[in-house]
């Protein structure tokens, strides 16, 4: 399965998994270090920590849902010139610093 773009999945500023957009849809996977930290929690509770891959043909309502709404949508698309549709596109250059404790990257850091 081909990953068209990666996003890095931090909880607490330690990285947590990968979420791609696949031809197929979508997938999360859990990063194998943090599944062994039994300190770490997991993302979200729609995604407990777990070995096997989750797959969806939309965006995962959780990482949909930390995409900014209304006007600040639309300074976002303006300003980085993304269709608003674009929902993967939008969390990459939007969601680094989110309220709560997950944030997404464009890269591993």
């Amino acid at each position: 399965m081909a990953a068209y773009r990666t996003a890095y999945v931090y909880v607490r500023d330690k990285f947590a998994g990968y979420l791609k957009e696949t031809e197929e849809g979508y997938s999360f996977a859990y990063d194998q270090e943090f599944l062994m930290d039994e300190s770490s929690s997991h993302v979200s509770l729609t995604l407990p920590k777990r070995e096997e891959p989750y797959t969806s043909k939309t965006l995962f309502a959780f990482f949909d849902g930390l995409i900014p709404e209304g006007w600040l949508l639309n300074v976002v698309s303006r300003n980085w010139k993304i269709d608003a549709r674009d929902r993967f596109g939008i969390l990459l250059v939007a969601c680094h610093d989110p309220i709560g404790n997950v944030s997404i990257r464009e890269e591993k850091v």
